[in-house]
């Protein structure tokens, strides 16, 4: 069975390069364009029987930010599954929050594609 990403970021670049390179991997990818989307998708997820493996989310979006997006999600159905930021935010006090909030790893943009794909394999095939 093919595994299923959300992927939460507001910058339409971003969200492209990130999908590409996870549906090359084989994985299905579904695009939220801020927390708020996000939830949005979770929702009909949940509402659809559907399942999820892995969340990658942004930290800086509208509507949303990324660290109130980890903490709504563990409060859903949801809350087992991994959560991966990539980000810009690389100060501390931020990651913290994020550990904090649930997240299960931290990735800085610019990413590199393999770098990206050894986290997501890393938390989606556990040993």
């Amino acid at each position: 069975m093919e595994k299923h990403i959300l992927f939460v970021d507001d910058s339409p670049t971003i969200r492209s390069s990130v999908s590409f390179c996870l549906r090359n991997a084989g994985y299905r990818v579904t695009e939220a364009v801020d927390g708020k989307d996000g939830l949005e998708k979770v929702q009909s997820f949940k509402d659809k029987g559907d399942t999820l493996s892995l969340i990658i989310t942004d930290i800086n979006m509208p509507q949303m930010d990324g660290i109130t997006f980890i903490s709504e999600v563990k409060e859903t159905e949801f809350k087992f599954v991994p959560i991966l930021v990539l980000t810009t935010e690389a100060e501390e006090s931020v990651i913290k929050k994020g550990r904090d909030a649930g997240a299960s790893g931290w990735l800085l943009k610019p990413f590199q594609p393999e770098d990206l794909l050894w986290a997501v394999k890393k938390v989606v095939w556990p040993k």
